[in-house]
């Protein structure tokens, strides 16, 4: 695995946007990076990323249908008792899944280890899917790659495959909701809807704020046509805990993720997991705040948070790093294993499961080893060998 300077196309920008992909710059700064790539070799990306995504997504799994039959075990995971019903139902219906994706640190040497499980509303998907493809083919032709380089990338396909068995269990009309004023949300939502269509699925758009509720209990888009599937970019936790997420209880809707998805995108599942798998090489050693104590050098996550926001980072030197955030409540700690550096790049491997499938990757590389909402998008790419000295720093 190496970090590879690269020239930026000069009309990546245009390209972009041909693409569709509007939120390539956000607040200025640029999102997507492609002044490097992260170079892989096939053995690294079969071996160490592609193989362990499988085997961790089916232990988390097992692990839902434990959480299902124990109140204790939802309690510890802070799903609301009003809830918690509503969530078991839907697991023990298999209301179907779409995708998610788990981050992963690795090097390129010895086992990647698992951050954490982001599978309610993984973002990040269409730049892996997509444009991280185009930059491949495109410097490819320009001859700024090796013919023969490849990727791991297969999440369009996927994507539209899982659309299409799909199909049959979703309740129709399928519609795609995220926040009106997010253009990544609302380019996510729109990715995937475009992906639902190719897979012959009739789908249609609306703001999640604009989603309204009928005496009756259902769920009705701005004309008032009832709603029979979402997919809805939005926390559950958050749509839980709002008045308008209690609509849900006497609703047929079907939500896309499905409520069991709330267990998975919980950071307590990470001291479960080490729990009933302890010492698992892609495993970090975790416990909830009141557990046993952790060598020196651990993290501090409250379950619900997102893009680094309210991760607390000891390092076991005593240095301290903290990132400000909404979050509070119930946390777990982690042992810290920091990213790898590259040059003062910390990249974070997102590795995607698309249906129970490992599709792909895409890297959020930041500054920080903490990965923020600030964090850019660079590429990757496989190539046949790794040539010239691996530089990681400590």
């Amino acid at each position: 695995m190496r970090r590879v300077p690269i020239a930026p196309r000069p009309d990546w920008r245009r390209r972009a946007e041909a693409c569709g992909f509007q939120f390539h710059t956000i607040d200025g700064a640029p999102y997507w990076d492609e002044s490097a790539y992260y170079a892989f070799t096939l053995e690294q990306i079969e071996q160490h990323l592609e193989s362990p995504t499988i085997e961790l997504h089916q232990m988390a799994l097992a692990l839902v249908d434990e959480v299902m039959a124990s109140d204790a075990l939802m309690e510890h995971l802070a799903i609301p008792e009003a809830f918690r019903d509503y969530v078991a139902q839907s697991w023990r219906r298999r209301d179907p899944h779409l995708y998610g994706r788990m981050d992963l640190a690795y090097d390129g040497h010895g086992p990647a280890k698992l951050y954490e499980l982001n599978y309610d509303t993984p973002t990040s998907l269409y730049e892996a899917a997509l444009f991280q493809w185009e930059w491949l083919e495109n410097q490819r032709k320009r001859g700024a790659l090796p013919a023969q380089a490849d990727q791991f990338n297969s999440l369009h396909e996927a994507l539209v495959e899982r659309f299409a068995e799909l199909a049959m269990r979703l309740n129709p009309p399928l519609y795609f909701a995220a926040v009106g004023l997010s253009a990544e949300d609302q380019g996510t939502a729109a990715y995937l809807r475009d992906c639902a269509t190719q897979a012959g699925l009739s789908a249609g758009a609306i703001a999640l704020e604009d989603i309204g509720v009928a005496s009756d209990g259902r769920f009705t888009d701005l004309d008032d046509i009832a709603i029979g599937s979402l997919f809805k970019l939005y926390p559950l936790e958050d749509l839980f805990s709002d008045p308008f997420g209690l609509e849900l209880l006497r609703s047929n809707l079907q939500l896309l993720e499905p409520a069991w998805k709330l267990v998975l995108s919980n950071k307590g599942v990470l001291p479960l997991l080490w729990e009933r798998h302890r010492g698992h090489p892609n495993l970090l050693e975790a416990y909830f705040d009141d557990g046993a104590p952790l060598r020196p050098g651990w993290v501090r996550k409250p379950l619900f948070s997102r893009e680094g926001a309210n991760v607390e980072m000891h390092l076991a030197n005593g240095r301290f790093l903290h990132e400000a955030g909404p979050y509070s409540g119930t946390a777990i700690r982690q042992q810290l294993h920091l990213l790898p550096s590259f040059s003062g790049h910390y990249p974070l491997i997102g590795s995607w499961v698309i249906g129970d499938a490992a599709s792909g990757i895409g890297i959020r590389e930041d500054s920080s080893p903490i990965t923020r909402d600030s964090a850019r998008f660079v590429p990757h790419a496989i190539v046949d060998e790794v040539v010239g000295p691996i530089t990681i720093e400590a």
